[in-house]
């Protein structure tokens, strides 16, 4: 079994995920914001929950907006455990809203949480990744990039950007034994924060008056989004924790590269088959085949 460290793990998908995977007889070291302050109460749930359970779950402080942080994180998890080898990016943040109403210093706050924050945590692990050999990236993006729903504007250029970075930076790691594998959720509007805790722009009065005229559309985000699954599913986000449970079962170098996670009827499965088949014939054109693979230690 792994160590695996988690991000985002004081609400929905990532404290789903740290229990399954702790469940499922992994070392798992739950990370979240001031876990002796705001979330106290998520953090001793899940204490609690180790104790009664005896499971190897534990509770790391962690700041995905701090490099600091990050780097304290790691340094801690390496410390008790002596080992690391799944880091999972799944902390982040929903806003709605109309684009010109958020102001440029908000979308870059949202691209620093749910971007810069993969990019912070990432340095801080992979020396210790690249230095063994081996090791797992395991993020949780979204389908969002490819179904690019209206109103969630600088979202949707977060989590695109996140998908992009974590596409990247696999092409580097592969080489030094590091694989990457990219969950892709679909919409989820119960079991998480998400929708409940979405930001909103701060001061953009002036500038919602202008799109008054689709404010019903707005109104109905929600709605409109549940209108996507069929009739009777349940849509709950613990099917993300167990897909992510299922593919740190295989063995390494066996785990897909990506995987969706969806119940909107959407055809994500088809856009990304046609993407990989066009981005691997553009990088072996290139002469760069080694970097769409694997190197076992």
């Amino acid at each position: 079994m792994s160590t695996v460290l988690i991000t985002g793990a004081a609400t929905g998908i990532g404290n789903l995920t740290a229990r399954a995977l702790a469940r499922a007889g992994h070392r798992v070291y739950a990370s979240m914001r001031a876990p002796g302050t705001r979330n106290s109460a998520p953090a001793e749930e899940l204490h609690r929950l180790a104790q009664a359970e005896r499971l190897d779950l534990k509770v790391v402080e962690l700041d995905v907006t701090s490099q600091e942080s990050a780097d304290r994180a790691v340094a801690a998890v390496l410390e008790n455990a002596g080992a690391l080898d799944v880091v999972i990016h799944n902390a982040g943040h929903l806003v709605t809203g109309y684009v010109e109403a958020f102001t440029a210093e908000e979308i870059a706050h949202l691209v620093d949480v749910n971007t810069l924050g993969v990019q912070r945590l990432n340095r801080a692990a992979l020396p210790h990744l690249r230095g063994q050999g081996s090791g797992t990236l395991l993020y949780v993006g979204s389908t969002i990039p490819v179904t690019t729903p209206p109103f969630l504007g600088p979202y949707v250029v977060s989590k695109a950007a996140m998908d992009s970075l974590a596409l990247v930076t696999s092409y580097e790691v592969a080489p030094l034994g590091i694989e990457t594998v990219i969950v892709m959720p679909g919409a989820f509007t119960q079991g998480t924060d998400h929708f409940p805790k979405a930001g909103r722009p701060v001061d953009a009065t002036g500038v919602t008056a202008g799109y008054r005229t689709l404010d019903p559309l707005v109104a109905r985000n929600e709605q409109a989004t549940e209108s996507l699954f069929t009739p009777g599913t349940q849509a709950a986000p613990s099917a993300v924790a167990k897909e992510i449970t299922r593919i740190l079962s295989l063995p390494f170098g066996e785990r897909p590269f990506r995987s969706v996670v969806d119940l909107t009827n959407s055809l994500v499965e088809q856009a990304n088959s046609a993407v990989l088949e066009a981005r691997t014939d553009f990088v072996r054109r290139m002469g760069f085949e080694e970097v769409l693979h694997v190197t076992r230690a």
